[in-house]
């Protein structure tokens, strides 16, 4: 369960060479949507900020950064570390049993990168913005450097750019369990995401500004490109994905020559009905990448990945981490979050704008807070008390930093937490 690994076809192009390619792409991103199985693992992935301890405000060199990890030791608990094109660390976990166990690794691996941070003179904040550092990208990867360029050529290069180099997320990987139930499960999974967004928001600042948004992180989003960024819409998920997939833009073509980013306006179902468009047929090879660029805060990848939380503190993020996997595969917990988050199922942008300023997700909040802390595992049940007293007060993570901010400054509480 991590977010970027493409397995590679073993036929490339053979599924799309056919009289009716749009109906063999749609059957193909439909098959491989959702995997049944009566499973409840839980895989955890936490993106941190990179921070030098001795000049805080100063951005890693690549160099720097490549160095750094090469010396990283293995992960206890095998998680792989990956580097993001603003040079933020992400630890993502293999799948465990349950949520308990994926915290549990996801805590020891996290301890064992700070130590071998620290002793470089590095430090690694987990929160869903950069709060004081200008918005730049460090990563040389061709990938980012096309996307940039995608994205800049669609009006949308600012938000894009803080995106992808000044953001970073916890996200929450589960089985998509029997198949009689996915529809179900992803429909009150999508019901959950804008009481996600409000509960778990650490964004009040980006590069040393507040916008106002609750979430920074969130948006972002809503300011880059929506047919990869929004919601898949409701129906049947595995062919609503599929055809949210081929509606969505190409962003990059991969050739001899590298990565090269598609300037126009044209969706991969385009490109497959008309493939003069981009002066080749699509492959099979192109589909699987494409899928790759999409960024829905709901997505199937075979397992659901939930994208729509920040990254949050050591103090808070197993509390998050809990609540989705409690409110999700607990039956009874699952049941009465349903109810609490209908009346907010569709507020994606007031949660994002507004927490729990908003008195209807305020409700929800803390409603789905209390279930949490009474149904969820033993062993994290403290985390999530302290997480539903927090919400029950009307605060968030998100108004813990902004009030550090205020008074000392959004680079003072980005140094804090990458010394925590």
């Amino acid at each position: 369960m991590t977010a970027e690994t493409v397995t590679a076809p073993t036929d490339v192009g053979d599924i799309l060479d056919t009289a009716d390619p749009m109906a063999a792409a749609t059957a193909y991103v439909a098959a491989g949507a959702l995997s049944h199985g009566t499973d409840r693992r839980v895989g955890l992935e936490l993106e941190l900020h990179l921070v030098d301890l001795a000049t805080p405000a100063r951005r890693p060199s690549w160099a720097e950064v490549q160095a750094l990890v090469a010396d990283l030791p293995p992960m206890p608990s095998g998680s792989t570390v990956t580097l993001e094109p603003g040079a933020q660390v992400e630890l993502s976990t293999p799948p465990r049993d349950d949520v308990s166990a994926a915290v549990a690794a996801l805590r020891a691996d996290r301890e064992v990168l700070r130590r071998a941070l620290g002793e470089a003179g590095f430090g690694a904040a987990p929160l869903g913005s950069d709060p004081a550092r200008e918005v730049s990208r460090c990563n040389p990867a061709a990938r980012y450097a096309a996307m940039e360029q995608h994205f800049e050529a669609r009006g949308c290069g600012t938000p894009a750019r803080a995106m992808m180099s000044a953001t970073a997320a916890l996200q929450v990987n589960l089985d998509a369990g029997p198949a009689a139930g996915w529809s179900a499960r992803i429909e009150l999974i999508r019901s959950l995401v804008p009481m996600f967004v409000a509960a778990s928001a650490t964004s009040p600042y980006l590069g040393g500004r507040a916008s106002g948004w609750h979430s920074m992180r969130q948006e972002t989003w809503h300011g880059i490109d929506h047919g990869r960024s929004d919601p898949i819409p409701v129906g049947e998920p595995t062919v609503a994905w599929a055809l949210y997939a081929l509606n969505a833009p190409v962003m990059l073509l991969q050739g001899d020559a590298g990565m090269t980013p598609v300037r126009t306006l044209v969706s991969f179902g385009d490109w497959l009905r008309e493939p003069a468009r981009l002066g080749r047929r699509a492959t099979q090879a192109d589909l699987d990448y494409h899928l790759t660029t999409l960024f829905p805060p709901v997505r199937p990848r075979g397992y659901v990945e939930i994208r729509c939380i920040d990254a949050l503190p050591d103090r808070w993020w197993p509390a998050l981490a809990a609540l989705a996997a409690t409110l999700v595969d607990d039956p009874g917990a699952a049941d009465l979050a349903a109810e609490l988050c209908q009346p907010v199922a569709h507020a994606w942008e007031a949660a994002a704008r507004h927490g729990l300023a908003d008195p209807a997700l305020r409700r929800a909040v803390t409603g789905c807070a209390e279930v949490a802390a009474r149904r969820g595992p033993a062993d994290l049940r403290p985390e999530l008390e302290a997480f539903a007293e927090l919400v029950a007060s009307g605060r968030t993570p998100a108004d813990e930093i902004r009030s550090r901010a205020e008074s000392h400054g959004p680079l003072r509480v980005l140094e804090e937490e990458a010394r925590a």
